[in-house]
C-alpha cells in the first residue's frame, strides 16, 4: 500500500510542477484562451492513466487463474508428492523473505511460471507442469524463489504502476501538442478539428512506444533483480544459474499478453528495447559478476 501511494503522490507532484512551468512560460494562458484547461486537462489525464493500471492490479489474480486455466492448490489437503513439495517449498521461501504465504497454482503448459497480485501478503504463484516436469526439484525451488523475489520486492505493483504513469503522461502530452497543432499550425478557430484528433492519434501511438520502452527497460531491471533474491533466498548464486542455463534450452510456454511480463522468457525475441526480460546469457553473467564482488 505504501508503494502505491508514493508513486500516486510522486505522479500528481510531476504534474503538478509540469503544469505549472507550462503556466509560467506562458503555454498555459494560450491554452486557456483556446480553449483547453491545463488543470482541468492534467487530472483528466491522471484519471485516464491509472484507472486501467490500477483496476488491472486489483484484478490480476483472478484474470491470471481465469486466463491460463490454473488450479488452485489446498494446502490443507494436497493431492500427491508433488503438490506438497510444490506447497512447502513456496512456503519456506516466502517465509524467509518476510511476506505472507502466497496463493499456489498449477496449470497445464509448456515451462513458465509467473507471480502476480496487488498485495505482497496475498500473492499468487503459478508453475506450469512443462516447468515441473523438465527441470530437476533445486532448479524449480530457484525459479519458484526468483518469483517470490518479485513479490518481496514489490514488482508487480512497481510495474503496474509505471505504467500508470506513463500511460497518465501520454494522454496529456498527445493532447497539448494536438491544441498546439490545431491552433497554431492549422489555425483552427471552431474547436477541436480535424487536426487535433489525428494529431492525437499520431502522439498517442508515438509517445506509446516510448513508455513501452521505458516500462520495457524497468522489467528488464527487476529480473536481475528477482535473479539475485532467489540467490539470496537459497543461500547460493547457483540454483538459478542453473535453472536459467536448463530454462536456455527450452521454450517457454506463451502466457496470456497481460502477464507476459510476469512470466518466463528469452527475452530480445523483438528487439532488444522492448523485450521484458534480458537474455538468459547477460542473466547468467550478473550472477556470476555478483558471486565474484563477494
Amino acid at each position: 500500500m505504501k508503494r502505491i501511494v508514493l508513486f500516486i503522490m510522486t505522479n500528481i507532484a510531476v504534474m503538478l510542477v509540469l503544469t505549472a512551468t507550462l503556466s509560467i512560460l506562458g503555454v498555459g494562458r494560450f491554452m486557456d484562451a483556446n480553449g483547453l484547461n491545463i488543470q482541468s486537462l492534467a487530472i483528466f489525464s491522471l484519471v485516464v492513466g491509472f484507472t486501467g493500471a490500477i483496476i488491472s492490479l486489483l484484478l490480476s489474480k483472478k484474470m491470471a487463474l481465469w486466463s491460463t486455466g490454473a488450479r488452485v492448490l489446498d494446502p490443507n489437503a494436497p493431492v500427491n508428492r508433488e503438490e506438497i513439495w510444490l506447497l512447502d517449498t513456496v512456503n519456506q521461501l516466502a517465509d524467509r523473505a518476510g511476506i505472507g504465504r502466497p496463493t499456489v497454482a498449477i496449470y497445464e503448459g509448456e515451462p513458465n511460471a509467473f507471480a502476480t497480485g496487488a498485495f505482497k501478503n496475498e500473492a499468487l504463484v503459478a508453475v506450469s507442469t512443462g516447468l515441473l516436469r523438465g527441470m530437476t526439484e533445486e532448479e524449480v525451488s530457484a525459479v519458484l524463489a526468483h518469483e517470490v523475489a518479485h513479490i518481496a520486492n514489490g514488482d508487480m505493483v512497481t510495474l503496474t504502476l509505471i505504467q500508470g504513469v506513463v500511460n497518465t503522461f501520454v494522454v496529456f502530452l498527445a493532447r497539448v501538442v494536438g491544441y498546439f497543432v490545431d491552433r497554431v499550425l492549422l489555425k483552427n478557430e471552431r474547436g477541436g478539428g480535424i487536426g487535433y484528433f489525428a494529431t492525437v492519434i499520431v502522439c498517442e501511438l508515438a509517445f506509446g512506444i516510448v513508455a513501452s520502452i521505458i516500462v520495457a527497460w524497468f522489467s528488464r531491471q527487476r529480473e536481475f533483480r528477482a535473479d539475485a533474491g532467489s540467490a539470496h533466498l537459497l543461500g547460493s548464486r547457483e540454483p538459478m544459474i542453473r535453472a536459467l542455463a536448463r530454462l536456455g534450452n527450452m521454450a517457454p510456454g506463451e502466457l496470456p499478453k497481460n502477464f507476459q511480463a510476469s512470466g518466463i522468457s528469452s527475452g530480445g525475441a523483438i528487439s532488444a528495447i522492448f523485450a521484458s526480460h534480458p537474455p538468459i546469457e547477460d542473466r547468467i553473467r550478473a550472477l556470476m559478476a555478483a558471486g565474484q564482488r563477494r
